[in-house]
């Protein structure tokens, strides 16, 4: 009898426990997004705030600003179009024509591109990349309404990829609202809007991936990384946060990749956009040094203590650094009072200064820091090159000769001294330094090096185990390698 009892108790304890579950499962149910508000404690609590945000409203607020750009290049040569000619120039190339049967018949034909862009002011300019419009003999924006207009480019910018371009217009334009790109933050939520493919006012979302990469298109590179699909068309076009603030322009994506696209940040336009509605150009300031990265090997070999800074490689002749007394094998580790942590720190903040300005440069040489002043200079645009590798000769693994007065003639070089590699064995510790046939070893370990003996005898005292620091010559940019094991 005392066992039914205690039954009897357990059954009433597991229906009572089973009736608040069941009430709880309710009132949870009852406040889910897109439910019914239900009446408990929970409306007394924060909103929800999980799963995606809702897009709807920001599209319709931003995309007005967002235009199609239309542009028409004239093209002299083989029009691609041809149905004759166009297959045989994609198969062989460009100049087979010419080289095995004599100049082909040319003409001008035209060549149209899309691309995207957004409205900065009430004026008409229009921010865009820098490649959507180079090249345009004709440029055409339509608005999100229609309306079509002429437009003419008021600056360009290479080194960034930057443009502005203008329409005029009476009518009022829809005006992005340009924010503050330093202040996004790895994670945020982001839009795209742009003409992917030349399907206008196509709407893409994702997040910020990274900021700050560097991804080979110029000495200025700061893009933010984001995974909002960007297709070509898109560039130009911008990158909203979900304030509905510019952060960032859609300038390029991995080639062959899924769900990586790189856009340049809003605030380093917004640094440029005074110059290129005033001047057309950017005017940058120069050092006249070539830097490279101080990696863990060159760290050691220079007796650093930290990875950190800009090597020097080079100094330019008659240049700003020149004068200042600054040296090949200097390390830079400050700026104008700022730090440079990274190599890539010093070509940005170089370029922000104003043209004549003094500022103090900190150095490391030989081990010891020291300070100099100098005034920085305007850069100038410079033309490089291209070089034939010559015949070989094998030393030491390393595959290299003299440059004779042939190489220097045809490599209009002023100075003959040092060997040029002609070939390097895969898999050796020159490879893995990133030597290439065409370099022109100028120093071993901080020795000069004249010609193949001087190469011969320095390469025996150096060690692959402590590391060789060769100084290469690479066309017209001289840089530090490592060889190790």
């Amino acid at each position: 009898m005392r066992n039914k009892n205690w039954y009897g108790v357990i059954l009433i304890l597991v229906l009572i426990l089973a009736a608040s579950l069941y009430a709880r499962e309710k009132l949870t149910a009852s406040e889910e997004p897109g439910s019914p508000k239900g009446s408990g404690v929970r409306q007394a609590q924060a909103p929800y705030t999980g799963g995606l945000p809702q897009f709807t409203a920001l599209v319709k607020e931003v995309s007005p600003s967002v235009v199609n750009i239309s542009t028409t290049t004239v093209v002299k040569g083989v029009d691609p179009n041809d149905r004759f000619m166009g297959p045989f120039k994609e198969f062989f190339g460009e100049d087979f024509f010419e080289k095995f049967f004599g100049d082909v018949p040319q003409r001008e034909f035209k060549q149209r591109s899309l691309g995207s862009g957004f409205i900065i002011d009430k004026e008409g300019y229009i921010l865009t990349n820098n490649h959507v419009v180079e090249k345009a003999s004709a440029i055409k924006v339509r608005l999100k309404d229609g309306k079509e207009y002429d437009a003419k480019i008021i600056g360009r910018d290479s080194k960034t990829d930057i443009a502005v371009i203008k329409i005029s217009t009476k009518n009022g334009v829809s005006v992005a609202t340009l924010g503050d790109s330093d202040k996004l933050e790895v994670g945020e939520w982001v839009l795209a809007v742009g003409n992917p493919f030349g399907l206008e006012h196509t709407v893409t979302a994702g997040i910020v991936s990274a900021k700050g990469r560097v991804i080979g298109q110029g000495p200025y590179d700061d893009f933010i990384q984001t995974d909002a699909s960007i297709n070509p068309g898109n560039s130009g076009g911008p990158l909203f946060n979900l304030k509905g603030e510019v952060v960032g322009i859609n300038a390029a994506i991995v080639s062959g990749g899924t769900g990586i696209g790189f856009a340049i940040p809003i605030n380093l336009a917004k640094s440029l956009l005074p110059q290129l509605k005033s001047k057309g150009k950017v005017v940058r300031g120069w050092l006249g040094v070539v830097i490279q990265k101080v990696t863990p090997e060159l760290a050691k070999n220079f007796n650093l203590k930290e990875s950190e800074g800009a090597l020097v490689s080079d100094v330019m002749e008659d240049s700003p650094a020149s004068k200042a007394d600054i040296r090949r094998g200097d390390v830079i580790v400050s700026f104008d009072g700022r730090a440079i942590k990274e190599m890539e720190q010093l070509p940005k903040l170089v370029a922000g200064t104003e043209i004549g300005k003094k500022v103090k440069l900190g150095l490391i040489r030989e081990g010891k820091s020291l300070e100099v002043d100098v005034t920085v200079g305007e850069l100038k645009e410079e033309k490089r090159e291209a070089r034939e590798t010559p015949e070989t000769e094998k030393t030491y693994g390393l595959v290299v000769q003299n440059i004779t007065p042939e190489i220097a003639r045809h490599l209009n070089l002023k100075d003959r001294r040092g060997v040029i590699v002609t070939d390097i064995q895969p898999g050796s510790p020159a490879e893995s330094a990133d030597l290439r046939a065409g370099d022109i070893i100028v120093e071993i370990n901080k020795k000069p090096v004249r010609n193949v003996a001087d190469f011969k005898e320095l390469m025996k005292k150096g060690s692959l185990k402590d590391g060789i620091v060769v100084l290469v010559k690479r066309e017209n940019v001289t840089f530090y390698g490592v060889m190790k094991e």
